[in-house]
């Protein structure tokens, strides 16, 4: 890893990113794609040392409260957080100013963190995101090789809930021809009902490939699953999207068990729900 003083740290959408690159080693991951503009290997963490002073200065700054967001495109729990605690420090920040919080990551590296996210939460507004991908602990082991399996996502989910701390589940991507079954799918959503997620975000069933991030899940696709590539080229060429041939069936009965269990899905709610902050704290009180 290496380090920088970093210009800003808030997004016009409140969004921040603490690193850059990661170490989780999924083979699908977008962040890799050629248009983000990385100079540095992409395991070689950029870390924003200055993170916290930033923060600090524009929550400072800011007339009205809101939900600060983070996770999205680097995950806040890579390894090197258990060092740094840099995410943490931050955390700090957004508690001490009472603004809310939507943090995604596949990590069970979170739970350190559960007497911050619950501090939040009781203060304003805390919402704790997890992607899930595979039911299959093989198959996790396989397409995101240094990161938390399934089965410790959703006891992490479940530990939230049971702290009152509600919970978002990324259902995504699901990879053509090799997690796209109704086996998998009743897997996870199985899992989400016992962890009782509020929502579940799933665009459709099938991944997205960019330039960058293409050559990378090709060769993984040539170290695990032999012949997979070249499927995947007659089917699809050098599209973006990549749908699953299973897309419609799935898509039918992953909106029939989220309305049967009373799990929010569709995926506009889903993102009004993790940006509204509560009315009540809306105005700031001065420092």
């Amino acid at each position: 890893m290496h380090f920088v003083d970093a210009k800003g740290i808030l997004s016009a959408h409140n969004g921040m990113n603490l690193y850059r690159g990661c170490t989780h080693g999924c083979i699908y991951c977008d962040s890799r794609s050629a248009c983000y503009g990385f100079t540095h290997a992409f395991e070689d963490i950029e870390v924003k040392r200055n993170a916290p002073e930033l923060l600090e200065k524009a929550l400072r700054s800011k007339r009205k409260r809101c939900m600060i967001g983070t996770g999205a495109m680097c995950d806040p729990y890579m390894h090197c957080e258990q060092q740094l605690q840099l995410t943490r420090k931050c955390l700090e920040i957004i508690h001490q100013y009472g603004f809310g919080l939507a943090i995604q990551t596949k990590s069970n590296r979170i739970l350190r963190d559960i007497d911050l996210l619950n501090g939040i939460h009781e203060r304003a507004k805390c919402v704790v995101q997890m992607t899930l991908t595979t039911w299959n602990e093989d198959l996790c082991r396989m397409i995101e090789p240094n990161v938390s399996s399934t089965k410790e996502r959703v006891q992490a989910l479940q530990m939230f809930h049971e702290a009152g701390i509600p919970t978002v589940v990324w259902l995504s991507p699901i990879l053509p021809y090799i997690n796209d079954t109704k086996e998998n799918l009743e897997g996870i959503l199985e899992y989400c009902i016992q962890a009782k997620v509020y929502g579940i975000i799933c665009f459709d069933m099938g991944v997205t490939l960019r330039e960058g991030s293409r050559e990378h899940f090709y060769a993984a696709l040539d170290r695990h699953f032999p012949g997979m590539k070249e499927r995947y080229q007659r089917k699809y060429g050098y599209s973006y999207q990549l749908p699953s041939e299973r897309n419609a069936q799935l898509m039918e009965y992953f909106k029939e068990i989220c309305r049967r269990n009373g799990i929010v899905h569709d995926v506009d709610a889903c993102f009004q729900y993790l940006r509204a902050f509560p009315e009540k704290y809306e105005q700031l009180t001065l420092f």
